[in-house]
Order: structure tokens, then C-alpha cells, then sequence
């Protein structure tokens, strides 16, 4: 489907305001054009299977999907709706009962409910205790009286309850039959529905004992998929489908990816190696209805024991105005077209899962009502068995857990994937207009990399100025003409055009082009230059099975069947290229916004190189503004109550709070310098913290790790300091990480108390309980993971007393309905933390928040260690709950808060930057007229200095990662200058300010040494000399001051006809000159406080790349920078020596 963006026509940074503003609403509304379109074309399908028989064998799906959509009647619409979501019918393999709520009486039921439970009518007692009244089973009856009394008084207690999917299973027996089950109850519309599935009594997840160690085969399948190494999805995929087969048993597991465009791929597979491998399998949308992905987000699970049994009616009270709501139904039967289509593949059974994850991450995007994130349907998990099987709920229900954490891993790994895009694609769209601000823009073709680097494509091509610039499969040049016509004619008032297919957007010569060029993304630059990128046919790219699809293969004369499927999506795809995926159009429209922001700057420079004055004052503006937010920082961070410090890269402190200096007995003169992990903390913490240091000097930032700090004075005599941190790695400007900061909170007396507690042996009940505010929030399970401690503060903090926790089982009763959690996710991450414990894997320092009995947000970190008893063994989890302190949340706030700043001042920075090669451009070209025309020597003099100085700034600009000046890696560009040209520069650089200022400048450099040609990095060298002289200009006394400049030079003779010019330079002015921190700035090597620090900092180390060296000298009445530098002399200029 071919998408036009709107017209365009104000400027690049409200286009770009547009753009973010409607780029949620634009992909919102496609998506849901998408599923609307989707819905209707599943109905029509729908209507096509029903009338082609009772066994489908007269449905052709290769043929009915080729069918071009056309207009479906509404009624047609709601009655597919409503056969999937209320089709009356439930698998045999269970039975169902809806009651109302309030009463408990029944609204409808299973034909096959009565045979199951063991009932015979008029035969069921009731409640009464003298058993004189019997009722039959019917509609109106009483639920509770079908079953034991244990059993009513659990479902009564599950009723009950707030989310009453937490207290799935119910175990159940049968009031006349003995027989338990296991029921699954879920709310609808008119009450609640009941499914019974039948389990043995042998059946060991009919215990607690039974239902923990499911959770705990999926505990096992969770940790090894948290011990991949990041970064591979698909070895991620490929570690779940061996999972799930090992936990389920199936012959064969898959995962289903969904595109963009809503078709499938089966990207993982695990399988019975004598069955039909299904990898790399394709298939069209409508192979899993909208309809059905719908009810995967309602119920995340769904099982199908034999697709051959013949489906079970439900019975209802004619009251009820609708057919009963099975969406949330375990037992729901499968429709009939699916079970064919199962039937043909030689599948009996399946179990098939969903896979949810964030719908999108960027800011203010995926919110749905009360603020929750939106959840995305990323794929399926699917199983297949080729008999019945049944997989009881337990087990099912560890299978959901494990999905959850499969999804939390997966959305952790697709934010990689996109933030690693996204800076290749940044970085891309950079050099690319570098190419053609800098060179001919022929370049984006012709070089690396090139425009077809930008996006995943066959071709692309750039049509500049009339002219035809082809790279990969493209049309000809007279095809590229014709495209651009109709373009012009049929989408002119468009700033582009993307569809997978050029003859469903109304290219008339689409045929022509044939399969290698189907689809196709233009950017409009200007209205006679355009960007184009082109896609080949999908069938080129698709592989089944490793192998590529052969039009002879047969399907036997199975009409539904996955390789019909895959001839199905083939038939879908004719004449389509895969379709252009909304990160990969960002990308195109971000780089055309750039380019047609400097085509037109370029134009206009062209005509009257205008240089935008104020780019100087913003950027300097911007710092200053960074400098006043850095001291305020400093200053609330020395204040802060909470322990706060830092280190520089080598590990010796350079930042000692307050709070920490009190803590440790330690004061601040005596702290700074001194070793982190030599001198502050105990020993066997010293690996600890020296793994955390290094890891957040490589931007690996831990968080709430436990540290053992060393007290200094008689008043601490040598006690310990338990501090729990936050390590931040510390940025200058640029990104560079120069040092790393530790946000902490004191837990030293929660920890004192924890160690007397782990160790003591025998009765414990005293400490766990005592009022002593030193005592944390503790609470406790058996192997069981059912709780056996909640002290007092526990009590206090949740408004829960132990009476309403003791028993149930911590994850799902205690944490989950009584305290509720933020979500599925948080309740299998503290399964996960629960079960570890019960393993013998402690957790130290869990983020863990929940919802206390009277709905307050509450924000802790828990602490999970094993419960052993006299012989070692492991009878339960004993957990911790510390209270996130006032103090940390300000702290960290201050920290979000300083990072945040920092990083709007570095987009300001990259943007003035960037902002600058413009104006630098317009420069560069007036100098370049002004070259042609007839200009005196003085002027031709002129010009070179400012030439010199504008590649000057050009390369200061393109020094914006610093990282290579100060690890002395920066490559110098060498080559011949003339020394006089040099100077002649740095001079200009100081002109403006010495007339502002009222000063003199004296200049004391020999007449011969300015034609001297020597060999050097020219523009470094200039760079350097005038940062220098700029400061001393800026700090000598004024008015009616002086400032001076003075060379001394040495010629020196070496070996091999080498001679050397020795240049003494010496820039002076009177009185104090500098400030001592702007010096202190200069030289220290990890921090610096002011602007003009920094760049003395970086010209000092540049200097020593050029092998020189500087030394800033302070006399009685005056000061100066005193430069020494070897340069080499020409060939040219030693014959003049």
C-alpha cells in the first residue's frame, strides 16, 4: 500500500516539530487502518469456509486469499465476531459453568458438565444441613452445592478476591464423585465462569508442593535464558523453543515473528527430527485472524487437545441477552476452519502462547487509559503434537511465566537493537552530508558509505541537478525520468512517496520494470532533486526451510496446509518488495530534513554568503549556562544527607560530601586523593568494588551494590560502614567519561542487624518482631514458597496483618491480591527472585514496589536469601524489605536532573556545531570569489588569513570527541606552510577584542622569520598560539594596557641535512594575568570547572602531540605563556639559513 506524506513548505525545525508531533497519530492510525482492513478481510474468509461444507475440503486458501478484498457486508463482520469470541461450543476435554457472582447460582453450563462431575439429575443435595431440600442440576441451582464443602468454602474465598485470576487453580472435588479438578475461574460480563479440568488424584501438581515446582521448572528455563549474551534475538528464540519442548513435551515448537505489515515468519524451531521442517516459513495475515490475536492479549495461553474431538454446546439461561463470552475460556473450541487446517498439517494438539512486549518506549508514546504502557503482540510460541495431548494448568501457568520473561528479554534486546540502528543510522545520515556539504554530491553514491547504507534496499539512486546517479538494481535512466514525471504529476504537493508495490500505487509502468523493481521510497530534497531506494520482489528474499520455493511443489491436495500457506503468502506478495518499515522511513525523512535544510542554506550562502552572527554568543551562551548548572549541582550534592562521592579514572577520590566525611570519620582535605579500593574499603570488598569501578568507567553503570567502607579516628575506633550505591559514570560535555560518581544510602544498622539475624540459631521470633525500628520489613516462606513470617514491620508497612498472610502463597495471594504489583511482569520477576532464593542464589537489593491495603504506592528494595536448618539444608526464602529513604529518591532525582541537563546542553552544543558549517560554508565561497577577482597583495593577504582561519574553526568543530586528544591518539596533518601566515592569523583571531578592551598589542617577531616555510600541522599550530594569546588578551589589565607577542627563534643543523627551527614564543601582558583555576584547568588531566579551562587544557595536550611543550609563568609585574616548539625546516628555507 503506497503512503504520500503531506506537503511541506515552512522551515526544517517547525518541519521537524510537525513531523514528532504527527508521527504517533500518522503510525496509530495506519495501524489500526491495518487491523480494520485486516478484520474485514478474516470475515470474508470467514464466509467463504462456511459455505464451502462441513469439511472445508472445497475451500481453496491459496485461491480465496489471491482474491482481490472487496466490500464486506457489516452483519457479515459482527456474525465472524461473534462465532470466535461467543461461539457457544467448549473442548471436550473440560467442562464449563457460569454463575453469578453475588449469588452463586448458574447461568449456563456444559451439556457435558453433569457425565463429568458424576451427576445424575435430581440427585445433587443442598447446602442445608439437614439435606432434606435436593435440587437438580439446572440453571438457577447453586454452584456450591455440586461440589465438597472445602470446596465451596474455597470458591467462596476465590470469589472474593479482587483479581481472581490470581487464585488460579482452585483444586475442586466433586461433591458425588470424589473427583478432582482443577478450576480456573475468570469474570465476564454476567459473573464469573468456571472451568473444570479434570486431574488425577495422582496428579502430582494437585499439591502445592506440585504447582512450585512447575514455577520452578520455569525459574530453570528463565535463567538460562537470562545467561545468553545479549544481543542475538534470534539465539535468544532459538534457547526458548528447546525450553518450552523440554518443560511441554511437543513434538515440535516454533516461534512466529509478526512483521509490520501483520504476515508471519516462523523464526525458531525445535522439532522431532523425522517431521517436515517449518523454519523460515512465511504466511499471510489472515493465517492468525486479528480476531485471534485479539483474544492471545486476553489470554495469553491456549491450549487445543485434539483438533479430531467433536466440540461441546454450553446451555444459558434464556435471560442472558448475548451468547456467553468464552474469550477467557481455557476450553473454548477451536473453529472449524483452524481445526481442518490442523487436521491437514498433522497436528492433533496445541499449545500456542503469546509473546507481549512493549508497544513502543519513546517518550510519551504507547499510553494507553490510566497511564499504562500499551502491550504489543511481538509473536507466538506455538506447539504442535501429531496426537492428543494435554498439558494439566500447572504446568500451562509456568509456560505463561516463562513467556513473560521471554518478552521482558526480548523487549530488552529490540531496545538494543533499535538504540544500535538508530546511532548507525545517525551516523550514516552525518557523513552522508558531510559528502555533499563538503564534496560533489555525487559522493553519496560513489563512496562509503553511501545512501544505500542508510536502509536495507537493492538499489538507490540520486537525480541532482538533471542528472542520473544509479547505485545497484535501479531502472534506467529513461525509466528514472518517467518515474520522476509521474511523481511530479501525480504526488507533487508530497515531500515523498514509499509503497512495497509501484503498480498498486498507480505507476502505469510498473510492468516494465518487472520483479527487481517493485518497491520503492523517494525524498523529495528540492523540486527538481530527489533520493530514491529500491526493493525487488519479496520472493527473492524468502527461504523455507533454507531452501528456496519451488512453484512445482505439491501440497497433495490439501487445501490447508503450511505450504499452501506459504503459496498463499506468495500470491499476496506478487509484485511487492517487503514492506518499508516505519524506523527505516524515520530514517529517510530525518536525512531529508537535514538535506533540504542545507541545500537551501548552501543556496543561499551561494548568493550572499551571509555569516550568522550570534552562532558565537549561543555557543558560548550555552556553556556558560552549563558551567552555573554544574556549580549549582556541586553545591546540592555537597549538601545532600545522603553519602555521596567520586573518583577520577585512576580510582583516587576527587569528590567527598558531607554526608560520606560524617559517616566515615573522614574529612574532606584528607579524603581527596587517596584510593577508593586501596584505602576506603575493607578488603574482601576490594574485587567488589574495583569490578563496579571499572565497568562504569566503560559506561556499564550498576546499580544498589553493597560496599564496605573503612572509618578513620578514635571516635570510630576502625568500625565498619555498610553503604549501598548507585555508581554513575561522570561526562564532560563531549560524552567523555572522565570519572565516576557514587550515589549511596547508610544501611549499616539494617545491616548489623540482618547479619545477628541470618547467624543466630534456635528461637528468632523475638528479633523478627520486635518494635525496634531498626528492624526492617521481614517476611518469610516455607519450600513452598507459602508465607511463614510477616513481623510487625511488615504490618506497618503494608497495612496487612500476619493473620491475613500466614498460609498463602507469597507469589500471587500475598503479593498480587492482597498487595498488589505494577503488572505480570513484576510478579514473575519476584517469582523469579522467590524461587532463586529457594535454590540457593541470594538477591541482594531488588527493586520491588507494590500497592499497601490502602492503595499507596510503596518503593523497596528486597533482599532474598535462603532459610537453611541445623543440617544445612535450604526449608525456605527469608526476605528484607528496605524502604527507598527520602534522602536517596532526592539524591537520585538531583542526579537524573544533572545528567539531564547535561545532555540538552550537548544536543545544543552538536546543534550549534552543526549549525556553524553552514555559515562556514558561505565563507569558504565568498573567499573563493573574492580569489578570482584582481586584489592587491595586502588584500591578497588578507584573504589567506582568513582562509586560515576558517578551516581553522572547521577543524575545531570537527574535534567534537575529545577522546583522541587526550589519550594522544589524534593524527596530525602535516605539510608545508609559511610560519608568517601563522602568526598573521593568530593575530586577526585577537583584533576585535584588543579594540573592545582598549589595548596595545606589540608585536616582537624578526622580519626574516615570517617567510620561513616549515613543516607542521598548520591549523593546529594556529589553534594552539591563538587559544594562548586569546586568554592573556582577556585577563591583561585595561584600559590603556599592553599585551605582547614575542618570537625567538633558533636554528639548529641536524644529521642528514636536517635543520630545525626552534621557535621560543612568549605571549605577555602586566599584572596577574590568569586566574589560578583557569591554570589549575590547564593542567589537570580529569577535571576542569571553567570554558576557557578546557580549551587551554586541550591546546596544551595538542602541543605536546607536536612534540612542544608550554609553561605559564607568573613574575613581579607581569606573566606570560612561555611556548617551545620544534618545527621542521623546508628544503627551501634551509638554503636561505
Amino acid at each position: 500500500m503506497a503512503s504520500a506524506s503531506g506537503a511541506a513548505n515552512s522551515s526544517v525545525p517547525q518541519q521537524q516539530v510537525q513531523s514528532s508531533r504527527a508521527k504517533l497519530s500518522h503510525q496509530n492510525l495506519d495501524s489500526m487502518s491495518k487491523a480494520i482492513a485486516q478484520y474485514t478481510e478474516d470475515a470474508r474468509l470467514h464466509a467463504v469456509f462456511e459455505q464451502s461444507g462441513e469439511s472445508g475440503r472445497s475451500f481453496d486458501y491459496s485461491q480465496t486469499v489471491r482474491v482481490t478484498a472487496e466490500s464486506v457486508p457489516e452483519q457479515q463482520i459482527t456474525a465472524y465476531l461473534l462465532r470466535i469470541q461467543r461461539g457457544g461450543f467448549i473442548q471436550p476435554f473440560g467442562s464449563t459453568i457460569a454463575v453469578d457472582e453475588p449469588s452463586f447460582r448458574i447461568l449456563a453450563y456444559s451439556d457435558n458438565a453433569r457425565d463429568m462431575l458424576g451427576i445424575t439429575p435430581q440427585a445433587v443435595p443442598s447446602l442445608d444441613d439437614d439435606g432434606g431440600l435436593e435440587a437438580a442440576f439446572a440453571l438457577g441451582a447453586d454452584v456450591r452445592s455440586l461440589f465438597t464443602h472445602s470446596s465451596a468454602l474455597l470458591l467462596e474465598k476465590a470469589f472474593a478476591a479482587r483479581e481472581i485470576s490470581l487464585t488460579n487453580p482452585v483444586w475442586i472435588h466433586s461433591r458425588t464423585s470424589g473427583k478432582p479438578f482443577y478450576g480456573i475461574l475468570h469474570r465476564i460480563d454476567v459473573g464469573i465462569v468456571i472451568d473444570l479440568e479434570p486431574a488425577g488424584s495422582s496428579d502430582p501438581a494437585l499439591s502445592i508442593a506440585g504447582a512450585v515446582q512447575s514455577q520452578k521448572l520455569a525459574v530453570r528455563a528463565i535463567s538460562q535464558l537470562q545467561s545468553l549474551p545479549g544481543g542475538d534475538v534470534k539465539l535468544l528464540c532459538d534457547a526458548v523453543v528447546e525450553s518450552v519442548r523440554e518443560l511441554t513435551g511437543y513434538d515440535r515448537v516454533m516461534v512466529y515473528k509478526f512483521h509490520e505489515d501483520e504476515h508471519g515468519e516462523v523464526v525458531a524451531e525445535s522439532k522431532r527430527p523425522d517431521l517436515e521442517p517449518y523454519i523460515g516459513l512465511h504466511y499471510p495475515a489472515t493465517d492468525i485472524p486479528q480476531a485471534s490475536r485479539f483474544l492471545f492479549k486476553q489470554n495469553r495461553v491456549r491450549m487445543i487437545v485434539d483438533c479430531h474431538a467433536l466440540p461441546v454446546r454450553v446451555v444459558q439461561d434464556e435471560a442472558l441477552v448475548q451468547p456467553l463470552c468464552l474469550v477467557g475460556s481455557t476450553l473454548r473450541a477451536p473453529h472449524g476452519c483452524h481445526a481442518q487446517y490442523m487436521a491437514n498439517m498433522g497436528s492433533i494438539a496445541s499449545l500456542v502462547m503469546a509473546v507481549i512486549i512493549n508497544g513502543n518506549d519513546e517518550e510519551g508514546v504507547g499510553v494507553g487509559v490510566g497511564g499504562r504502557s500499551s502491550m504489543r503482540l511481538w509473536g507466538l510460541v506455538v506447539c504442535h503434537h501429531t496426537s492428543a495431548r494435554c498439558i494439566p494448568f500447572p504446568l500451562r501457568y509456568a509456560c505463561e511465566f516463562l513467556m513473560q520473561a521471554f518478552g521482558l528479554q526480548l523487549n530488552m534486546e529490540l531496545q538494543l537493537a533499535a538504540q544500535s540502528l538508530e546511532k548507525r543510522v545517525l551516523r550514516t545520515q552525518t557523513l552522508l552530508c558531510d559528502m555533499l556539504l563538503r564534496d560533489s554530491p555525487t559522493g553519496i553514491v560513489t563512496q562509503s558509505p553511501s545512501i544505500m547504507d542508510l536502509v536495507k534496499c537493492d538499489g538507490a539512486a540520486l537525480y541532482y541537478q538533471g542528472n542520473y546517479y544509479p547505485l545497484g538494481v535501479t531502472p534506467t535512466e529513461a525509466q528514472i525520468r518517467d518515474i520522476i514525471e509521474w511523481l511530479l504529476a501525480c504526488h507533487g504537493d508530497s515531500t515523498g512517496l514509499s509503497t512495497d508495490s509501484l503498480a498498486d500505487a498507480g505507476y502505469p509502468g510498473a510492468a516494465s520494470l518487472g520483479d527487481e523493481v517493485c518497491g520503492m521510497a523517494v525524498a523529495y530534497i528540492t523540486e527538481k532533486d530527489f533520493l530514491l531506494w529500491f526493493r525487488s520482489h519479496t520472493a527473492k528474499e524468502i527461504k523455507w526451510g533454507g531452501a528456496k520455493h519451488h512453484p512445482e511443489d505439491k501440497d497433495d491436495g490439501q487445501r490447508m496446509h503450511p505450504r499452501s500457506s506459504f503459496k498463499a503468502f506468495l500470491e499476496v506478495v506478487k509484485s511487492r518488495s517487503l514492506p518499508w518499515e516505519n524506523a527505516e522511513m524515520d530514517a529517510i525523512h530525518s536525512l531529508q530534513l537535514i538535506l533540504r535544510d542545507s541545500f537551501r542554506d548552501a543556496e543561499r550562502s551561494n548568493s550572499k554568503a551571509v555569516v550568522d552572527p550570534h552562532v558565537g554568543e549561543l555557543e558560548l551562551q550555552g556553556v556558560d549556562e552549563l558551567s552555573s548548572v554544574a556549580r549549582e549541582m556541586v553545591r546540592l550534592i555537597e549538601t545532600a544527607t545522603a553519602p555521596i562521592f567520586a573518583v577520577d579514572v585512576d580510582g583516587h577520590i576527587n569528590g567527598w560530601n558531607g554526608k560520606v566525611s560524617e559517616l566515615t570519620g573522614l574529612p574532606v582535605e584528607e579524603a581527596m586523593g587517596k584510593s577508593l579500593v586501596r584505602d576506603l574499603v575493607f578488603k574482601e570488598y576490594e574485587e567488589t568494588v574495583d569490578k563496579l569501578l571499572s565497568r562504569a568507567l566503560k559506561g556499564e553503570e550498576d546499580k544498589n551494590v553493597e560496599i564496605k567502607m573503612r572509618t578513620f579516628g578514635p571516635e570510630h575506633q576502625n568500625k565498619a560502614v555498610f553503604v549501598v550505591v548507585n555508581a554513575c559514570s561522570s561526562k564532560d560535555y563531549a560524552n567523555n567519561i572522565v570519572g565516576v560518581c557514587f550515589v549511596g544510602q547508610d544501611v549499616t544498622g539494617q545491616k548489623m542487624v540482618m547479619d545477628k539475624f541470618i547467624n543466630i540459631q534456635g528461637d528468632y521470633k523475638a528479633i523478627v518482631h520486635s518494635p525496634n525500628p531498626l528492624i526492617p520489613p521481614i517476611f518469610a516462606s516455607d519450600d513452598n514458597t507459602c508465607c511463614l513470617e510477616w513481623n510487625t514491620a511488615m504490618e506497618k508497612l503494608t497495612g496487612w496483618g500476619r493473620a491475613d498472610v500466614i498460609g498463602k502463597m507469597l507469589v500471587g495471594e500475598v503479593f498480587g491480591s492482597c498487595c498488589q504489583l505494577k503488572g505480570s511482569d513484576a510478579i514473575t520477576k519476584f517469582m523469579i527472585v522467590l524461587h532463586n532464593a529457594l535454590g540457593g542464589q541470594d538477591t541482594d537489593k531488588f527493586p520491588f514496589s507494590f500497592l499497601d491495603r490502602h492503595g499507596k504506592y510503596v518503593q523497596t528494595f528486597l533482599t532474598a536469601n535462603k532459610r537453611v536448618n541445623m543440617d544445612g539444608q535450604i526449608v525456605g526464602a527469608f526476605c528484607f524489605l528496605q524502604i527507598v529513604s527520602p534522602e536517596l529518591q532526592q539524591a537520585l532525582k538531583a542526579q537524573r536532573q544533572q545528567e539531564k541537563n547535561s545532555f540538552a546542553r550537548m544536543k545544543e552544543l552538536a546543534y550549534i556545531c552543526q549549525g556553524v558549517k553552514n555559515p562556514l560554508s558561505g565563507i569558504s565561497f565568498t573567499n573563493s570569489l573574492l580569489e578570482a577577482t584582481g586584489l592587491t597583495d595586502e588584500q591578497k593577504l588578507f584573504l589567506e588569513t582568513s582562509t586560515a582561519c576558517e578551516k581553522q574553526m572547521l577543524k575545531i568543530i570537527h574535534d567534537i570527541d575529545l577522546e583522541s586528544i587526550e589519550d594522544g591518539s589524534l593524527a596530525l596533518e602535516k605539510g608545508e606552510f609559511v610560519l608568517g601566515n601563522v602568526i598573521n592569523a593568530v593575530v586577526s583571531q585577537v583584533m576585535l577584542l584588543l579594540r573592545e578592551r582598549n589595548l596595545e598589542l606589540i608585536r616582537d617577531i624578526p622580519e626574516e622569520i615570517k617567510t620561513l616555510a616549515v613543516y607542521g600541522d598548520q591549523l593546529r599550530l594556529q589553534q594552539v598560539l591563538a587559544d594562548f594569546l586569546l586568554n592573556i588578551v582577556r585577563y591583561a589589565p585595561s584600559p590603556d594596557g599592553w599585551v605582547e607577542i614575542h618570537l625567538h627563534p633558533r636554528i639548529k643543523q641536524i644529521s642528514d641535512g636536517l635543520t630545525l627551527l626552534q621557535a621560543e614564543f612568549r605571549m605577555i601582558c602586566p599584572g596577574e594575568g590568569l586566574p589560578p583555576e583557569l591554570i589549575q584547568d590547564m593542567f589537570n588531566n580529569s577535571r576542569w570547572v571553567t570554558q576557557e579551562g578546557l580549551g587551554l587544557s586541550m591546546s596544551r595536550k595538542i602541543l605536546k602531540l607536536m612534540n612542544g611543550e608550554v609553561q605559564y609563568i607568573r613574575e613581579a609585574e607581569r606573566c606570560y605563556f612561555f611556548v617551545l616548539l620544534e618545527l621542521p625546516l623546508t628544503r627551501r628555507s634551509s638554503k636561505k639559513c
